[in-house]
């Protein structure tokens, strides 16, 4: 079975599930923690995936086709925001039918680990993505998820897994003030709630600030596009003042040019970007340019 065809039998898996997103949850033997949630359509997702991965000779695959393969796997998943933000306390969400640009990117990573270390227990998948989306991988409260993706490149290259290559590949500084969740305290619910918070969210701003960042500009993507390499994640800078990335997903070459495989919000699905990714950010008038992020594979 090539991966064509576990694309094609994982669409419609994730069609059936998307239709079904409202199921119960289970209480699993195999549940990682008690902080943890799974719906039982995303377990049934989950063990599909490890199925398919026996068929599969991942070990084979280049660790930037490993990254690409196992993104092609949740094509045409559908775009849902906010995913993370239903419930009442921090918690860790595993959800496989719906994504979100970042959710995406953090599936991707904390699976395709998996299947390389040919280790697809969900209690390992949950460790994995706990140690990825969390501070120092460790779940306390809403503010230790890494909410700005600058934060997130860099919390995850201290803990080994990506390294940004930004300015290596010819990136330019990045002068940008950092604090458009302390400035739109009313857009995040979980600091409505707890203003205790709101704190913690500012230090992690001021610590962002601290340090200098870089990037590709939107008018030197073209001219740099063989330097990224496919299975790189791709992070969107943008012009909203305080924000420092507006969007996520992951390079792929096609006939010769740099596209952009993401959770769309605007195909409400996961895609592959018809324009090169160079094209794609100088028509959005908000988006600025690119911070690139190479995965550093592991045993």
């Amino acid at each position: 079975m090539n991966f064509r065809t576990v694309s094609i039998f994982l669409i419609f898996a994730l069609s059936l599930a998307s239709c079904q997103a409202k199921t119960e949850k289970k209480d699993l033997n195999q549940k990682p923690t008690e902080n943890a949630q799974i719906d039982s359509v995303d377990l049934d997702i989950f063990n599909s995936l490890k199925q398919i991965a026996k068929n599969l000779r991942f070990d084979s695959l280049t660790p930037e086709d490993q990254i690409i393969e196992t993104g092609k796997l949740f094509l045409q998943t559908p775009y849902v925001g906010g995913t993370l933000d239903k419930n009442e306390r921090e918690e860790l969400v595993i959800n496989l039918h719906q994504l979100d640009c970042t959710t995406y990117l953090e599936n991707v990573l904390a699976f395709s680990q998996s299947l390389r270390q040919s280790n697809t227990d969900i209690s390992d998948f949950y460790k994995k993505l706990k140690y990825i989306r969390y501070r120092n991988g460790k779940l306390k409260d809403y503010t230790s998820r890494l909410h700005y993706f600058s934060d997130w490149i860099i919390d995850n290259e201290k803990k080994g897994l990506v390294t940004n290559i930004s300015q290596q590949i010819g990136g330019e500084p990045y002068q940008k003030t950092i604090n458009f969740m302390s400035s739109h305290i009313s857009s995040y619910p979980a600091l409505v709630k707890d203003s205790s918070l709101i704190k913690k969210i500012k230090e992690t701003e001021k610590r962002l600030n601290s340090q200098q960042h870089f990037y590709i500009p939107e008018s030197n993507i073209q001219q740099l596009e063989n330097k990224i390499h496919d299975g790189d994640f791709i992070a969107i800078t943008t012009k909203i003042k305080g924000l420092d990335v507006s969007h996520t997903g992951i390079a792929i070459h096609l006939n010769e040019r740099l596209h952009l495989m993401h959770a769309s919000s605007k195909a409400k699905k996961v895609v592959i970007s018809d324009l090169p990714l160079a094209e794609m950010i100088q028509k959005n008038s908000l988006q600025s340019g690119i911070i690139v992020t190479r995965i550093i594979s592991k045993k």
